[in-house]
């Protein structure tokens, strides 16, 4: 019996229009993701991975085209479903880690959980066992400014596990991180995979794929061959060689 696809994503396009300016974004995507699979999504910026990721997680709706994760057609729920999809279905970790500022690690791996109803006991008990998973056990009373980046993406990563959804969404996970905490993070996405975890993750970090069950790679809003991929971007390379070279 084949198993069914957890992610399926048919003929999705997204236009954005900026005055009179419109631009693609996507441009008609189509894909499948299965369940426990760690898939990485390489483009150049501007290819349209963050936008597809944004709207996988349901921060953005698609101008048309269907995603169906589970049993959950997301492009036709309204914002108060949508936002009960994003609480306990998805984990999203971004670029930027997203802390507040004021608050110390613990609290903000816990905030999701402030609109669930748990007691404050209970939240606390949960964030400090996924501090301890992500082995920042001993920095749960510090501030995000009192952490390096490393360690700041490693809280965002255990605030996204707090609601254990089954979809971990990382955009850019280790774009503001140097080679050895960058690795770290990779690391842990790929632990998380092994526990059962369905992982995509879209980046510009080509040792991200050793971690990959599966790779996609977009161009112009369109998932396109790793050797069309390749032959784009070594094309891309040797023209900005070649400018390089007039300047």
């Amino acid at each position: 019996m084949n198993e069914t696809a957890l992610v399926r994503i048919h003929d999705l396009k997204k236009i954005y229009t900026m005055g009179e300016v419109t631009v693609s974004a996507l441009a008609g995507v189509s894909l499948e993701i299965m369940p426990g699979s760690f898939t990485v999504i390489m483009g150049p910026s501007g290819s349209g991975k963050s936008t597809l990721l944004y709207l996988l997680g349901g921060l953005d709706w698609p101008t048309s085209g269907s995603i169906i994760i589970g049993e959950d057609e997301i492009d036709k729920m309204d914002e108060n479903k949508l936002a009960e999809f994003r609480r306990n279905r998805v984990g999203f970790i971004f670029q930027s880690f997203n802390l507040i500022p004021s608050m110390p690690a613990e609290e903000n791996v816990s905030f999701p959980l402030r609109f669930s109803g748990i007691k404050h006991q209970q939240r606390r008990s949960r964030a400090q066992e996924i501090l301890t998973n992500v082995g920042l056990s001993d920095r749960a009373s510090h501030k995000p400014t009192e952490l390096s980046g490393g360690q700041q993406q490693r809280v965002a990563i255990a605030r996204a596990l707090i609601n254990d959804p089954p979809l971990i969404l990382a955009d850019e996970p280790t774009g503001n991180l140097d080679t050895q905490s960058g690795l770290i993070i990779m690391k842990l996405l790929s632990r998380l995979h092994q526990a059962g975890k369905t992982v995509i993750v879209v980046t510009h970090d080509p040792r991200m794929r050793q971690f990959a069950t599966n790779t996609l790679y977009l161009l112009d809003g369109l998932v396109v061959s790793e050797e069309q991929y390749r032959e784009a971007t070594e094309n891309l390379a040797q023209t900005l060689e070649e400018q390089d070279e007039i300047i």
